[in-house]
């Protein structure tokens, strides 16, 4: 994994049509960076000073990544000079080009039915390609990076440049929501991993804290230190182990865990945070919720929307 220390503040992203820039910007995206696409090489330093300025003042690094290709057409011959003039400035400049052979980017162009960025003429997309190499000559021959997408798949492309340019803080581009609910508010809708607690004891039986909710320190002590609380966390905390650098891996963005009981009162929100709190201390961007708490108790203990007649036969609320 690359050395934050030593990641470039600028990632020049060109190469041919074809070969995966569009591909290749997203996974900067992920990585976090500010990202333009097509902007002409003249721009490239205004837009530096401008990112530079705004870093300086939020007090934090801000990497930014450009594509810049043979769309420029004319713009692009000062891409080179640029560069350089970047890299005497003390910007930290880094070149990703990517390759394909010719008769790939022919095919993908064919199947994509789009209009070769040098063919405007009416020439054919073997002549535009020939075209674009001999203006990219110059900016592949100073690359950093080359990475030819020939036989490459897109999830292999992500890999490869996450590899040289992963900042080792990719988990924080995955945005995880973990939040408590009960089953008896009705099942969630949105959520990507959804565990059910109401296997392990319940609070509720006990009058002391059956006005209590999750977040009350008797009730956490109640749920967490019991056998059954501390086997289940310790395979819940391997599971989430397992599958959380898979969607990192996949480039997952947003993540929803919800964790449910009855009500959505007690065992639920004590083990969404728990939940969130290991997330949290492995360096996700965690946000914790309690979807159903406010419907759980009032401050004179009664149940708030719940059945009298449900209450006759099924006390069980958390």
């Amino acid at each position: 994994m690359a050395d934050i220390k030593n990641m470039p503040e600028l990632v020049i992203i060109s190469g041919m049509s074809g070969a995966g820039r569009t591909e290749a910007m997203h996974v900067f995206e992920d990585l976090g960076y500010y990202c333009v696409d097509n902007l002409p090489p003249s721009l490239i330093e205004e837009l530096v000073q401008v990112t530079r300025a705004q870093a300086m003042n939020e007090d934090e690094a801000l990497r930014i990544a450009i594509v810049c290709d043979a769309r420029s057409r004319a713009f692009f011959i000062s891409v080179r000079d640029v560069i350089e003039h970047m890299r005497e400035a003390g910007v930290t400049t880094s070149v990703l080009f990517l390759d394909a052979e010719d008769d790939k980017l022919v095919a993908r162009y064919k199947s994509s039915r789009r209009r070769h960025p040098l063919c405007s003429d009416g020439a054919t997309i073997l002549t535009g390609i020939e075209r674009e190499r001999s203006l990219l000559r110059d900016i592949r021959n100073s690359a950093n990076v080359i990475v030819d997408t020939t036989n490459l798949l897109p999830a292999e492309l992500r890999a490869k440049l996450k590899s040289a340019y992963d900042t080792g803080a990719e988990q924080a581009g995955l945005s995880v929501s973990v939040y408590s609910f009960g089953f008896k508010h009705g099942a969630p809708l949105d959520a990507d991993l959804v565990i059910d607690v109401r296997f392990l004891p319940n609070p509720f039986y006990d009058p002391v804290m059956r006005t209590m909710t999750g977040l009350d320190q008797k009730v956490r002590d109640y749920v967490l230190y019991n056998s059954m609380t501390e086997s289940f966390l310790k395979r819940w905390k391997n599971l989430l182990d397992c599958v959380m650098p898979g969607y990192v891996a996949e480039g997952k963005q947003q993540l929803a865990i919800a964790v449910g009981c009855t009500g959505g009162q007690h065992r639920s929100v004590v083990l969404a945070e728990a939940t969130g709190d290991y997330l949290q201390s492995c360096g996700y961007r965690v946000s914790t919720a309690h979807r159903d708490l406010a419907l759980a108790v009032r401050g004179d203990g009664e149940l708030v929307g719940a059945d009298p007649m449900a209450d006759a036969t099924d006390g069980e609320t958390a």
